[in-house]
Order: C-alpha cells, then sequence, then structure tokens
C-alpha cells in the first residue's frame, strides 16, 4: 500500500509523517530512524534522556531506564536496566520495548555495541549545544506520537534561551571558574554546554582552551587566572577550600556561588533554569 507522506519544518528540522503516524527522523549518529507507529514502550538510558521524554509528554510510554533516572519523581518508580558500567539485556528484552533512546558518547561503546544485537530501533541522543534540547524534544515527540506536548516544551525552552541571550548580550566579560568536582579539581573547557551558558550569560572561562572536555586542573592555576567568579556544585563543601585564597578576586568580592549539578551538568529540560542561575552568578543584580 502506498503510504502518502508529509513534512513539516518544525522550527528546527524537517520531521516527516505519513497519515498512519508514521514517523521518520534522523538521530545525532545521523541514522534514520522510521517507525511505522508511535513507540509505546520505550527504554531510556540516560537520566537526562528520561527527563527529556517526560518534558516531551511519553514519561508514561517509559518502560525501562538507566541507574540515576531521578526526576521527575514518577521516574524513581521505573525498572532500572542498567547503569554507565554495564546493561541488563535480560530485563530490557523482558520489558519487550519498541524504541530503545541511548546516549552516543556516554553510554560505553561495548554497551551500544550490545543494543546493535537487539531487534529494536534505537535513536542515539547526544545533546553538544544548549540548542540541541528542543531539537531532541521535537525528534522524541515524533518518534512517541506526542508532537504537540513536545512541540510546545520545545518552542518554551527556545524561548527562554532566547530572552537570556537578549538581556546579557551587552554584558561586560566577566571571568568565570567552575568547577564540576574538588577532587580531582575538575573543570570544563569550551566544547562543555556549560561554557557556551557562561559565555551567554557574559562570562568568560578561564579554562576554555584547554584541550579535553572535563579537564582537570590544579589550585595554582586557578589562582594565576584570578576569576572574578567561582561556581560549584551545591552537593559539595569545595567554597572553604577557595576561602583560604582572601587574594582571589572571587573571594574578596564574596562571589562564590553553589548550584545543583543536574540543572547544568545533566544535557536536559531544566538546563534553561541552571541557565538562569549562572547567568544570575555572573551578572548579580
Amino acid at each position: 500500500m502506498i503510504k502518502i507522506l508529509f513534512c513539516r519544518v518544525l522550527g528546527f528540522f524537517l520531521l516527516c509523517c505519513s497519515i498512519t503516524n508514521a514517523c521518520e527522523v534522523t538521530d545525532d549518529a545521523g541514522q534514520k530512524i522510521h517507525l511505522v507507529h508511535p513507540a509505546k514502550r520505550i527504554i531510556s538510558l540516560a537520566p537526562d534522556l528520561t527527563e527529556l521524554l517526560f518534558a516531551a509528554g511519553a514519561g508514561h510510554q517509559i518502560v525501562g531506564v538507566m541507574q540515576g533516572s531521578d526526576y521527575p519523581d514518577a521516574a524513581k518508580k521505573i525498572p532500572i536496566v542498567g547503569n554507565y558500567l554495564s546493561l541488563n539485556a535480560e530485563a530490557i528484552l523482558s520489558l519487550k520495548p519498541d524504541l530503545i533512546i541511548a546516549w552516543e558518547g556516554g553510554n560505553s561503546a561495548l554497551q551500544l555495541q550490545q543494543l546493535k544485537h537487539f531487534p529494536i530501533p534505537v535513536f542515539l541522543s547526544h545533546q553538544r549545544d544548549v540548542t540541541d534540547i528542543p531539537k531532541t524534544l521535537q525528534k522524541l515527540g515524533c518518534l512517541a506520537g506526542t508532537e504537540r506536548i513536545a512541540n510546545r516544551a520545545a518552542t518554551e525552552f527556545l524561548k527562554h534561551y532566547q530572552t537570556l541571550q537578549k538581556q546579557y548580550a551587552h554584558q561586560k566579560p566577566v571571568s568565570v571558574f567552575y568547577e564540576v568536582w574538588p577532587r580531582p579539581l575538575t573543570t570544563i573547557n569550551h566544547e562543555s554546554w556549560i561554557n557556551q551558558i557562561i559565555t551567554l550569560c557574559g562570562g568568560k572561562n578561564i579554562f576554555a582552551n584547554l584541550k579535553m572536555i572535563a579537564p582537570q586542573v590544579n589550585e595554582e592555576a586557578v589562582i594565576a587566572a584570578n576569576p572574578e567568579v567561582i561556581i560549584g556544585p551545591d552537593t559539595t563543601d569545595w567554597q572553604s577550600t577557595w576561602k583560604k585564597w582572601p587574594q582571589l578576586t572571587a573571594v574578596n568580592q564574596k562571589h562564590l556561588y553553589a548550584i545543583h549539578p543536574d540543572w547544568i551538568e545533566r544535557a536536559g529540560p531544566r538546563l534553561i533554569n541552571g541557565a538562569e542561575e549562572i547567568c544570575r552568578s555572573v551578572h548579580p543584580r
């Protein structure tokens, strides 16, 4: 039977559907994923992907998640099918999923290879940029048949992002050190979406030019760079370390700010809330 296709440009990508609710999207690995019908039983293999699925209106269709999927609260009740070290193939197959959403670059190469042996479509997601989040929301909405909710969430995210862009576009640059973890002292370079948010907010990441995306640095390098603002997670007592160095501008001016790591280190819908917090920290009013 010939299927009649129609295509719509939904802000970010060309989405093609048929009158039978088929969906075809291209994932972040360049693979075309074609579903004849919306996915009803979805496995999510990263906490941020779980959040994105819920935001896209597909939370009730998730039947299995990766360990650490703790938001929203409903995600905590979904069976766990693995962690970043291993997947439980038997558990995955027993849940009879019709779609797996995996994290390219986050799930191990061994895990991704294992998924290829399953007779189940696998959508690979890899958000490299803040504006990849609304694109992913739209694609997940297509795959799950929840386009209306997903498109609305994508539009709201992008609108919020553009508002921050306009608000902080002409601010004087402020040097920023972002601390991912205190021991070993870890930060981010220009490839991280966190760096993009710092730049969005009128900040300048002091370690943007380092080669690794999450490089380890030492206290002496931070002191030499003398950042005006230091931001770190609210889950560790990192501030006490820097308070030992009152000559640091950030310490002297009391510009040490803590933020919930899930708001900024997960490429999920709450990243825009994290962006707001970063902006308020870089340019407090």
